[in-house]
């Protein structure tokens, strides 16, 4: 079985930092788990690694998908089972890192094998969602709090989805998902988490979003809808472009917009934190710790040192 590293933790934790310090010292290539660093042109806004990063570390999975078409977990799956498989070959070490951390879980497990895709539901849904989309998620909270509590309210696809699975299989989603058996690890898997204290996470999540602007967040954004991308594409509900968006329609003002992307951003974190308490096998580094790379290293060799597969 390959042997894999996983770098998880909430946004503007460092992540991207230790990934390529540990792929840098064992000899690794990074593999993006992020649902939107995928898509050519969005780049400020997700933080993609610059061009002499990349030529100091391989990066995969990263500009691979046209904005304009919808990128799946599935496909994610089978791009990173091959980007993985091309790594081992070489004898080299797969490090994941990325904030999608249903990717990452899809990928060491395995997707949910949800009810097929009813188009009737579906339709009715989404008309619902136009008249009034509080009560689309009032409803969803009624039939299925937990997928509720941990979907963004402005996450109208899962929101819909959630709703149409409860509606067909006549039973809620999360129910569905805790009823599964735990599929077999096809990885031999280091999960390594950043789990900084809330105010020091804050601080750096308001810094990231400065920067994201001062660099020319909004200038992007515009470069993109100009070149043809849709504002309602699902490439543009990314955390930041969405955002900017409204401000380029003049809804919004550009305080009003950073103000959205720091409290939008929170929020996230907070989501991905709550999924790695969740999580089995997660080793947590220490914060407090003056280099987290080297706490890291440490279970990296440990790791490394036992069982087969030591990629």
């Amino acid at each position: 079985m390959i042997g894999i590293v996983a770098v998880c933790g909430p946004t503007a934790a460092g992540k991207s930092t230790l990934g390529l310090e540990l792929a840098a010292r064992f000899d690794g290539e990074i593999v993006s788990a992020d649902a939107f660093a995928v898509y050519r042109g969005f780049d400020i806004g997700t933080a993609k690694p610059d061009a002499a990063t990349r030529a100091r570390v391989s990066h995969h999975l990263i500009d691979i998908a046209d904005p304009a078409v919808r990128y799946s977990a599935g496909r994610f799956i089978r791009d990173a089972e091959a980007a993985i498989a091309d790594i081992d070959r070489r004898g080299r070490l797969a490090v994941v890192v990325g904030g999608t951390h249903f990717y990452v879980r899809a990928l060491l497990h395995g997707l949910f094998p949800e009810p097929a895709r009813d188009e009737g539901v579906r339709g009715r849904l989404e008309t619902a969602w136009v008249q009034d989309p509080d009560a689309v998620r009032r409803r969803l909270a009624e039939v299925d709090p937990l997928a509720a509590a941990r979907l963004a309210p402005n996450d109208r696809q899962r929101i819909l989805r959630a709703l149409e699975v409860a509606e067909v299989a006549g039973r809620a989603m999360s129910e569905l998902w805790a009823a599964q058996p735990v599929f077999p690890a096809r990885y031999r898997c280091l999960l390594l988490a950043l789990d900084p204290p809330r105010d020091v996470l804050h601080a750096r999540i308001q810094k990231r979003v400065d920067t994201m602007f001062e660099r020319g967040l909004v200038t992007e954004v515009a470069g993109l809808l100009a070149a043809g991308v849709a504002a309602d594409s699902h490439a543009m509900k990314a955390i930041g472009y969405r955002e900017c968006v409204r401000l380029l329609r003049g809804e919004v003002d550009e305080a009003s917009a950073r103000g959205a992307v720091v409290v939008a951003t929170r929020q996230f974190a907070k989501r991905q934190m709550t999924w790695l308490r969740h999580e089995d096998g997660v080793t947590t580094l220490e914060w407090s710790h003056r280099d987290p790379v080297i706490e890291a290293a440490r279970y990296l060799e440990d790791f490394r040192g036992t069982g087969p597969g030591q990629g």
